[in-house]
């Protein structure tokens, strides 16, 4: 296994790594919307947040040497379900056919009150 860590995505913030390299994948762990060049939330709208998670998304995938569009499996935890049209559609920005496969929850709360957690297995080359 081989650690993952950049300064372009946020610091862990407890006992985890930013993401792990094993057999020929990238486990990148769960991203909330915080900014890397402030250490805050990029804003209070849910889109935006979805957009700074796959951003932070892609920067790790850059420090591993991969693209966020090898993306193979998202997991995508948000805190009200009734935005997911809007989440959605941020999310589909970032991603081009084929998609990844997903998984999306409602959660009651995520770490320091994010409205929106995703994270990511991404392939190390097209193989």
């Amino acid at each position: 296994m081989k650690v993952i860590s950049t300064d372009t995505a946020p610091a862990a913030i407890g006992p985890y790594s930013q993401a792990i390299i094993h057999g020929g994948l990238l486990f990148v762990s769960g991203q909330i919307p915080i900014d890397p060049a402030t250490g805050a939330f990029n804003s209070d709208d849910v889109v935006e947040q979805t957009k700074q998670c796959l951003a932070n998304i892609a920067a790790i995938a850059t420090a591993a040497g991969t693209d966020i569009s090898r993306t193979i499996k998202t997991t995508v935890l948000v805190r009200d379900l009734s935005k997911f049209a809007d989440i959605n559609a941020a999310y589909g920005a970032a991603f081009r056919a084929p998609f990844p496969a997903r998984a999306t929850f409602e959660v009651s709360a995520l770490p320091k009150d994010a409205q929106i957690e995703i994270d990511a297995v991404i392939a190390l080359s097209d193989d």
